[in-house]
């Protein structure tokens, strides 16, 4: 990481350096620590690869034509995971400048009075549209960006009819380089790992929020997400162009969307049909008939029914959200981009009338909860969101988390009963008749069960917050009937009371932190058998630390005589570079990171060589390939070259947890290597390589599960369960009923009904979480299952 940084700086100046900026860059960061820089001429994910625009002349190129041309504003919005900076480019004829402030107020009375903004929308043609072009948030996807810079320049300085007809009647937006780590290093995730496209119901990292913030800021009518390569899906049928095949979420106005998305992506088929000649002579370019539409050309494997992807985020926001998949990684796929974009635009404008009442319509049914194509009783009247008062940091942050994706959250200044249930003062609530309640709803319910329902799903089906990140979401289809206030933020601070000694509650991922943030000042810490810590240190010792945490710690009357001294540990975490496309990795390493633990990620061949001296713990939670040679030339970098590595990293990992190291293998494909490695006898079980979902779980209580109870949750992905585990201690299983799959796609489930799902060795410090307890640093609930793991003796 400290290499990146550099590299990161020194990519900024390169960009910042080279002449005077004018008012659009200059709240560019400060950059410092330049020594080198570098960046791939080709990515190794891909099979093909052509000399694709590098990210250190896009900034020289954004400046150049913004030199040439009053239409365009070049700002950079925030910066990547690695530093480095994210450029957004706003184009609009130059009469619209200066005035974008007072459209985008427009647009926002589209969810504050929508039958007004119709009424004026048919009234008036004379009015501009913001339109939203997404660059290549897959950094391996270079096609996007590439179009993205040709679309730019001829917007800014081009004066041909149909230029000057698009931008009589649109803003464009573009976010330029979405991924700009990606692009560097030529990968698919950004610098921490993960991919960016899986990330817009969590938006851990900052470029996914920089793109939520570009769509609140402007609520696009149309939002186009670049991506590649899909060829022939379907015969003669060259890349792809949403809208998607079911299931669709039930959480959209999917009428108003199909209406016209559907119309759209033929307008952008047909347009790029109609510029076939511009293509090179490869056959399939010159024998191509169309485009892989999924919705017209599949059954089933290309929804939008997770909001996690960008454009199927954007719809909750009222968008025509599409991916573009460019069909090759060469010029022609630029120009098959470029031509799609066109197509969409040509279409936006003169269909912009229609189009954006329809969008204004699904706020207005918001509004006035007037649902007409969902079942009765699918949208709560609201949902309540009690506070725990020792531990009210999940509610806080789910609280902003909705806040800032545009949903209003009101608070109870007293006291009031719900369908039989008292509510203190204090609680949050969610009305649901607001302009945003799809993605209200979609964010706070709990799911659905849609195994048979379809018969393949494309990523996961099931992310209820309250579930995964463990609040409680209270629906009620009954009157809230209290004076309430709005909720704009919620700044936590919090306390100690009493003079010790005191407990922390194993309550939360920030109660946990501050537990790791006190072992790292040196103060001593134990943990029951219930998972629970108490420090016997001064108030004022642990008082700034308790207070940066948002817990209310009070004094307890003794610790228990059970609780057992901890220590500050290192833990070492196995990085998959990118097998399968992904670092799967990832979401473990951040889940560790945000519970405070120390975390390095070390290579295969870095354990094979060094092995993990210097450490305490192991994690291994990632793909099973890892410990095994890597032939395969997109993925042979990141594993081992040889059998004696093989040999040799095994020896290394078993050495470790003989010397009383501790083991950890979360996931499916982890427990896999770890009967490979020979740390346990168990039988590794697997549901679906594509099934995924919220799960019922019995946990223990104690030690492993510590914080968890019976009939509680937990989260699978290509979900596992051990047999044979008798020379085990089992933590948790799934629970023994058939409803104890929740929500998502998971066939023959009734498999997985009862079995053993966190086990650990008997005579070795192993354990096995078949959960997926750090998923893409989503599942916040479960993170606790990797500290208990780490703290249990």
């Amino acid at each position: 990481m400290k290499k990146k940084k550099k590299i990161a700086g020194l990519l900024a100046v390169s960009l910042l350096t080279t002449g005077p900026w004018n008012v659009g860059f200059a709240e560019a960061p400060k950059w410092t620590n330049v020594n080198v820089y570098e960046e791939q001429d080709g990515s190794k994910f891909n099979s093909e690869n052509y000399d694709f625009v590098k990210f250190s002349q896009i900034g020289s190129k954004l400046k150049a034509i913004e030199k040439q041309s009053n239409r365009i504003k070049v700002e950079v919005r925030g910066t990547s995971a690695d530093g480095i900076p994210l450029y957004v480019v706003t184009i609009a004829d130059p009469g619209s400048h200066g005035k974008f402030g007072k459209i985008q107020s427009l647009r926002k009375q589209m969810f504050k009075n929508p039958g007004k903004a119709q009424d004026w929308i048919a009234n008036n043609s004379d009015f501009k549209v913001p339109i939203m072009i997404n660059g290549s948030i897959h950094g391996t996807e270079f096609a996007g960006t590439d179009a993205i810079l040709q679309l730019i320049e001829r917007f800014a300085t081009e004066n041909d009819q149909e230029t000057k007809n698009i931008l009589e009647n649109n803003i464009l937006i573009f976010n330029v380089v979405q991924n700009p780590d990606g692009r560097v290093d030529a990968t698919r995730f950004n610098g921490e790992g993960i991919d960016l496209n899986r990330d817009f119901i969590t938006q851990s990292q900052p470029e996914t929020r920089e793109t939520v913030d570009l769509i609140k800021e402007w609520n696009p009518m149309v939002f186009l997400d670049t991506h590649g390569y899909v060829k022939n899906y379907a015969p003669n049928r060259q890349g792809l162009i949403e809208p998607c095949t079911p299931p669709h979420n039930p959480n959209y106005e999917y009428d108003l969307y199909n209406k016209w998305a559907y119309k759209q992506a033929e307008a952008m088929e047909a347009q790029i049909m109609s510029q076939k000649d511009q293509f090179s002579s490869s056959s399939l370019y010159q024998n191509m008939q169309g485009v892989y539409v999924p919705r017209r050309n599949d059954k089933d494997g290309w929804d939008d029914y997770p909001p996690i992807f960008t454009p199927m985020y954007a719809m909750y926001h009222g968008a025509y959200g599409h991916t573009l998949e460019t069909p090759t990684n060469d010029w022609d796929g630029v120009k098959w981009m470029y031509n799609a974009i066109i197509g969409a635009l040509n279409f936006a404008t003169e269909n912009k009338q229609a189009m954006i009442t329809d969008q204004i319509e699904m706020f207005k049914r918001g509004i006035n909860f007037d649902h007409p194509f969902h079942k009765e009783g699918f949208f709560p009247k609201a949902y309540i969101l009690p506070v725990d008062e020792k531990d009210p940091t999940v509610t806080h942050k789910a609280v902003n988390h909705l806040i800032n994706n545009d949903i209003d959250v009101v608070q109870a200044p007293k006291a009031f009963t719900v369908d039989g249930k008292s509510y203190p003062k204090g609680t949050y609530i969610v009305m649901m008749d607001q302009a945003k309640a799809g993605l209200a709803n979609t964010m706070l319910w709990k799911g659905e069960d849609i195994t048979n329902d379809i018969g393949a799903m494309y990523d996961i089906s099931a992310w209820s917050l309250p579930e995964l990140w463990g609040f409680k979401a209270i629906p009620t289809q009954s009157s809230v009937d209290v004076t309430t206030t709005k909720v704009n933020k919620i700044s936590e601070q919090g306390s100690v009371s009493g003079k010790g000694p005191f407990m922390i509650p194993n309550s939360s991922v920030k109660a946990v932190n501050l537990v790791n943030t006190l072992l790292q000042q040196g103060v001593s810490v134990k943990r029951d058998s219930n998972g629970n810590f108490y420090t016997e240190a001064a108030a004022n010792q642990i008082s700034a630390s308790v207070k940066a945490s948002g817990l209310q710690v009070e004094s307890t009357v003794k610790i228990p005589e059970d609780a057992v001294s901890l220590s500050s540990v290192k833990v070492a975490i196995l990085k998959d570079g990118g097998i399968s496309k992904q670092q799967s990795h990832s979401g473990t390493k951040l889940a560790l990171k945000r519970l405070g633990f120390q975390v390095s990620e070390v290579t295969p061949v870095e354990v094979a060589e060094n092995g993990l001296n210097g450490f305490d713990v192991f994690v291994y939670s990632g793909s099973s390939s890892l410990i095994t040679v890597i032939t395969s030339a997109s993925s042979k970098e990141f594993g081992l070259q040889n059998t004696a590595q093989v040999v040799q990293l095994k020896s290394n990992i078993t050495n470790f947890v003989a010397q009383g190291g501790k083991y950890i293998a979360v996931g499916g494909s982890a427990s896999q290597a770890t009967k490979t490695l020979g740390l346990t006898d168990d039988t590794i079980n697997f549901g679906g390589s594509d099934s995924n979902g919220i799960v019922k779980v019995n946990y223990d209580g104690t030690g492993l599960t510590g914080g968890y109870g019976q009939d509680d949750f937990g989260f699978v992905y290509r979900p596992t369960w051990y047999t044979n585990t008798g020379n085990d201690k089992v933590a948790a299983k799934y629970a023994d009923s058939d409803n104890f799959f929740v929500a998502g796609h998971w066939k023959n489930n009734k498999n997985g009904k009862g079995q053993a799902v966190m086990v650990k060795e008997q005579n070795k410090d192993v354990t096995l979480i078949g959960l997926e307890a750090g998923f893409r640093d989503h599942t916040d609930y479960l993170f606790r299952l990797l500290s208990n793991a780490i703290f249990e003796k």
